[in-house]
């Protein structure tokens, strides 16, 4: 699912009128505008956000810079992308400076996803270099202490925890000596939430800051929470001071508006967002590059990077690309294609970041996730041999495949069909001197 689906649907919509326009008057100008503070407002934007980040558009639209451009559309559009990346603000990063271990502290309410997002700062940090430990000190909810000790060792990284009768600043203090002892670079701190914002919560929240001096109090916010999520991050900020903000979430149904809101109304930088409930999404965060995606202009970089992350070998994609040049592409080949796949994330979520969100919104996702699944599950029950060369499968051994995919026949005669036909695409292509690519595999989902 696209970030913030409501939100970025309205926009595109309101966009698409706007490039109809040959030339824009004052008067196009003023119905889009009044459109675009109905989509922020609707969204969960906080009113003085929608009243100001409007009021700059407008200027600059009704301005120069549009009128005298041959597309008088597509620069109001540039124009809202600009502002919405100031809205945005600047790149958050973490202070990570001077002597180890750096203790982040993670604040929040409960049901933020707070615990589940220690973890993933862990990965994050780990592939960064440094050497976490996780410290379970949120003693009020013994679920937050075994989900911890649960997820390090899913992660293979340590986690310190003294169960629930410790104090919290205690348990917090151990943890860092622990850290320094065992030299750990980073320690990861998981304090514990309220249903809501209390003078006890916020009393022990200031005594584990006095006890490990963090260098980062990181707000983990749930991006759905709406309009109420600036009042929470304003009162967390006031109380021990915020230095980051951690959007969870944001590829759920979420209208958007707290991403919008919290940095502008708090002045507290966002530095992550929590793109999926997997371990491993958790993205820093770039406002030119979310302002891209809410404006289904795609977010190419970030694909990229999640690409770089999978480690793949450059021999390996060397190879790869021989086979689909000489067109000897196998289905073993395609198995291992459709795990790396799985790794960058849902399809819609790939297509959205690649530019083509309207696309990702048009296909049956259900349907194609269920074909996927159905073909790596016959791939799967083949032998070796059997993917590397598919001409082996006679009537038997398909019977085989089947039973042992929990398949039909049918299913597995598809794929075999379908997989001939895109090879014999790529043969065609490769004489007439252009490169195969995945795009000949659409067949597969037809």
């Amino acid at each position: 699912m696209p970030v913030f689906e409501s939100l970025s649907d309205r926009l595109q919509g309101i966009f698409s009128d706007l490039r109809k326009h040959g030339k824009l008057t004052e008067d196009d100008v003023n119905a889009a505008m009044r459109e675009i503070r109905m989509a922020l407002l609707e969204a969960d934007v906080h009113y003085s956000v929608v009243k100001s980040f409007v009021k700059r558009v407008r200027e600059r639209a009704v301005g120069v810079e549009v009128q005298k451009s041959l597309t008088p559309g597509q620069q109001v559009v540039k124009i809202v992308h600009e502002e919405l990346i100031s809205t945005l603000g600047k790149p958050g990063r973490l202070n990570l400076a001077g002597n180890t271990p750096h203790v982040i502290m993670l604040v929040g309410l409960q049901g933020s996803g707070k615990t589940t997002t220690a973890g993933k700062l862990a990965l994050h940090l780990r592939r960064k270099g440094h050497r976490p430990l996780l410290v379970a000190a949120d003693t009020y909810r013994p679920a937050a202490v075994e989900q911890l000790i649960s997820l390090g060792k899913q992660l293979d990284i340590p986690v310190h925890s003294e169960g629930t009768d410790p104090a919290p600043p205690a348990i917090a203090y151990n943890g860092v000596q622990l850290a320094r002892r065992e030299n750990h670079s980073v320690v990861i701190v998981d304090t514990a939430g309220r249903l809501q914002i209390d003078e006890t919560m916020m009393d022990e929240l200031k005594a584990i800051k006095q006890r490990v001096e963090p260098k980062e109090i990181l707000l983990v916010a749930d991006s759905m929470t709406g309009q109420e999520a600036v009042n929470i991050a304003q009162g967390f900020n006031d109380a021990v001071g915020l230095t980051g903000l951690i959007l969870t979430k944001v590829d759920g149904d979420a209208r958007g508006g707290a991403a919008i809101s919290m940095r502008e109304v708090t002045g507290v930088p966002i530095k992550f967002l929590g793109v999926s409930e997997k371990l491993d999404g958790l993205e820093e965060f770039h406002p030119d590059r979310l302002a891209s995606r809410i404006l289904g202009m795609g977010d190419v970089l970030t694909l990229i990077e999640r690409a770089e992350a999978l480690d793949i070998e450059e021999a390996e994609a060397e190879e790869m690309q021989r086979k689909l040049l000489d067109a000897s592409f196998t289905l073993e080949d395609f198995r291992k294609q459709l795990k790396q796949m799985k790794k960058l994330g849902p399809l819609t979520q790939i297509l959205e970041l690649a530019g083509l969100g309207q696309v990702a919104n048009a296909l049956p996702q259900d349907q194609i996730d269920r074909q996927l699944k159905t073909f790596e599950a016959i791939m799967n029950s083949m032998t070796p041999a059997e993917r590397e060369k598919p001409r082996l499968l006679n009537a038997s051994r398909r019977r085989r495949i089947a039973a042992g995919s929990g398949t039909s026949v049918q299913e597995v005669n598809q794929l075999i069909k379908q997989f001939q036909q895109a090879q014999r695409m790529m043969k065609k292509l490769t004489k007439q001197k252009t490169p195969g690519n995945f795009g000949d595999f659409r067949g597969l989902f037809k």
